[in-house]
């Protein structure tokens, strides 16, 4: 090989360590970008649900419960929904409304977001359903029917049965001065709240407690 050559390829061996190197870091950042975007993709996927969507749900909500929902209260509760799309997939929810009508938009929310929703009408209807199959949460109302002590009796249900399944009130009027029983871990009639008060209950149950 001629001096002339040697000369030429030592030459240009600077620019080639420098596409070598460019391409490196390339490769490196694409690979440590994607796996930091993976779980904010697979979250998303895993949400099966819209970020618009799920605020035109949410909106259903604060209207069918007609409780106020300041929008920075809206878009926490849409930020954990997203980012708490794994724990809630699967989900099993057994909801005790004697009017599920008025809860369409939260069933429909959580029913996007990948969870089992099964509905019942009346306590007897609820102690059915938790006998034949296991829930991780129980949502329900206080009244039912003019009852007014409808919400307790389901307790005491869930007393009789031995079945540990934390409950969630959701009701139009709740009166804590009135006693508040240790299977309720937490009672609202705000919808967005709901919302948190589920994913608390489903980290808790995937993750432990926290």
């Amino acid at each position: 090989m001629s001096e002339a050559l040697w000369i030429k390829i030592v030459g240009t061996l600077p620019a080639v360590l420098w596409v070598a190197f460019a391409v490196t870091v390339y490769l490196t950042l694409r690979t440590t970008l994607i796996q930091r975007m993976v779980p904010r993709l697979t979250a998303v996927r895993a949400l099966g649900i819209e970020v618009e969507l799920a605020a035109e749900l949410l909106d259903r909500a604060q209207e069918e419960s007609r409780a106020p929902v300041p929008p920075a209260a809206k878009r926490t509760a849409l930020g954990r929904l997203e980012h708490a799309a794994e724990v809630l997939q699967g989900g099993k929810v057994l909801w005790v409304d004697d009017h599920p009508e008025r809860n369409s938009a939260l069933i429909e929310l959580f029913r996007k977001a990948g969870m089992e929703i099964d509905l019942a009408l009346s306590t007897e209807e609820a102690t059915r359903l938790f006998r034949r199959r296991s829930y991780d949460v129980l949502i329900s109302d206080m009244t039912r029917d003019g009852d007014q002590r409808a919400g307790i009796e389901l307790l005491r249900k869930l007393d009789q049965y031995r079945v540990d399944t934390p409950v969630l009130i959701y009701a139009g009027h709740f009166a804590p001065e009135r006693g508040v029983d240790r299977r309720i871990f937490a009672a609202t009639t705000v919808p967005v709240e709901l919302v948190h008060y589920v994913i608390d209950l489903m980290e808790r149950s995937r993750l432990g407690p926290l």
